[in-house]
C-alpha cells in the first residue's frame, strides 16, 4: 500500500492553514515554527494565540508551561544536563484534560532555556507572561541573569511566587532585585525566608492578591505602604500598638482604601478587642449570629460572630478567626 502524501500546508489558503493551527497541540506548533524561516513567519502572523497561557518555572528541571483554555491542554518542556534527563515526550491524558510533558537535554539548560522562552513568547505575541514560579536558591549563580533576561523580554507577570528549598540560604539580595526590576500585576507570593529584618524593597502595588508567609520583616511603615485588594502576612511579628494604629488609619481613610481582606496571626478576638481595640468604637457580635461574607477568590463564607468596626465612610469591617489565622473583611 502506499504511504499517504504528505499535506503542503503552506500552499493552503490562509483560513484553511488557520483552522489546521487550531487543531495542532501547542508542542506542534512550536516544532511547526521551527522548521524554516518561513514556517516561522506563518506562524508568528497567526491570530488566535491569546487563549494560551504561558507560565515558567525556574528551578530544577527548568519549565516552560503553555497552557490552553480551561486548562485542557498543557505543554510543559522541561529542560536540564545530565545523564538522568533524557529527551522523551509523555503524554498525561484525563476526562477533561491533555498533558503533554516534553523532556530535553541541555548541556546549558539555562541558556537553552532562555532561547525557548525567547521563541514561545515571540511566537505567541506574548509581551506579558501570566505565572512565573521562581527558586531563589537553586540557580544562585544565574540568578542575576535570569531576572535580567525576564527585564528585558516580558513587560511584566500577572501571578508571581518566590521560593527557596533551604530556609538558612540568605536569598535576600536577589529578592531585591527581583522586586526592583519585575513589574507584577495581579497576584505576588513569597515564601521566601527574608534574614534582614530591614530588609527594605518595593513591594507590589494595585494587587489583588498579595500573599507572604514569613512577613516578619514586614513593620508598620512597610504595612502601610501596602495596596492590595487580599493581604495574607502569616508569622507576622506586629505589636499591639502597630496593629491600634494601622486600624485607626483605616477607618480615617489615610491607608489600604483598596482593601477587601487581611489576613494575619493573632492570639484570640477577646485579646484583640481588649489589647487593640480598647480605644476604637466597636461591637462584639454574638457567636449564635451566623453571617455570610466574601472571603479570598471572591468565595463565600458563613462565620459566626466577630468584632465589627466602621470605617469614616461608612464601611463595615468585620474580625473573625479561622483556626489559628485571623481575618479583617471589609462589607461594602
Amino acid at each position: 500500500m502506499d504511504l499517504p502524501k504528505p499535506l503542503p500546508i503552506l500552499r493552503l489558503p490562509f483560513l484553511a492553514i488557520e483552522e489546521i493551527f487550531k487543531a495542532m497541540h501547542p508542542t506542534e506548533i512550536i516544532n511547526f515554527s521551527m522548521i524554516s524561516k518561513r514556517t516561522r513567519f506563518v506562524t508568528k502572523n497567526k491570530t488566535f494565540y491569546s487563549k494560551y497561557d504561558i507560565r515558567l518555572h525556574i528551578n530544577k528541571p527548568l519549565g516552560i508551561a503553555i497552557q490552553g483554555t480551561n486548562n485542557l491542554v498543557v505543554c510543559l518542556y522541561l529542560m536540564a544536563s545530565g545523564e538522568q534527563m533524557k529527551e522523551k515526550i509523555a503524554d498525561m491524558i484525563g476526562s477533561d484534560y491533555i498533558i503533554r510533558r516534553v523532556f530535553k537535554y541541555s548541556k546549558d539548560p539555562i541558556e537553552d532555556w532562555k532561547q525557548l522562552c525567547k521563541h514561545v513568547l515571540e511566537i505567541f505575541k506574548r509581551e506579558a507572561i501570566d505565572v512565573l514560579s521562581m527558586q531563589m536558591d537553586t540557580f544562585v549563580d544565574q540568578n542575576i541573569s535570569i531576572i535580567d533576561f525576564l527585564k528585558t523580554n516580558v513587560k511584566s507577570v500577572n501571578k508571581c511566587s518566590v521560593r527557596q528549598s533551604e530556609e538558612e540560604n540568605d536569598v535576600d539580595e536577589h529578592a531585591a532585585y527581583l522586586l526592583d526590576n519585575l513589574k507584577v500585576n495581579i497576584e505576588f507570593n513569597s515564601y521566601l525566608h527574608i534574614k534582614n529584618a530591614n530588609f527594605y524593597r518595593k513591594i507590589p502595588k494595585d494587587l489583588k492578591e498579595l500573599y507572604i508567609r514569613n512577613s516578619q520583616w514586614i513593620r508598620y511603615e512597610r504595612l502601610l505602604e501596602i495596596d492590595c485588594e487580599h493581604v495574607s502576612l502569616e508569622n507576622n511579628q506586629f505589636t499591639n500598638t502597630g496593629w491600634n494604629m494601622f486600624i485607626k488609619k483605616w477607618i480615617a481613610m489615610e491607608t489600604h482604601l483598596n482593601l477587601k481582606c487581611l489576613k494575619f496571626d493573632f492570639k484570640s478576638l477577646e485579646d484583640l478587642t481588649v489589647f487593640v481595640l480598647h480605644d476604637i468604637p466597636h461591637e462584639v457580635v454574638e457567636e449564635r449570629v451566623k453571617r455570610t461574607l466574601i472571603t479570598d477568590r471572591d468565595k463565600t463564607e458563613e462565620i459566626s460572630g466577630g468584632v465589627d468596626i466602621r470605617r469614616i465612610d461608612g464601611k463595615t469591617a468585620t474580625f473573625f478567626a479561622e483556626y489559628d489565622i485571623f481575618s479583617m473583611m471589609i462589607v461594602h
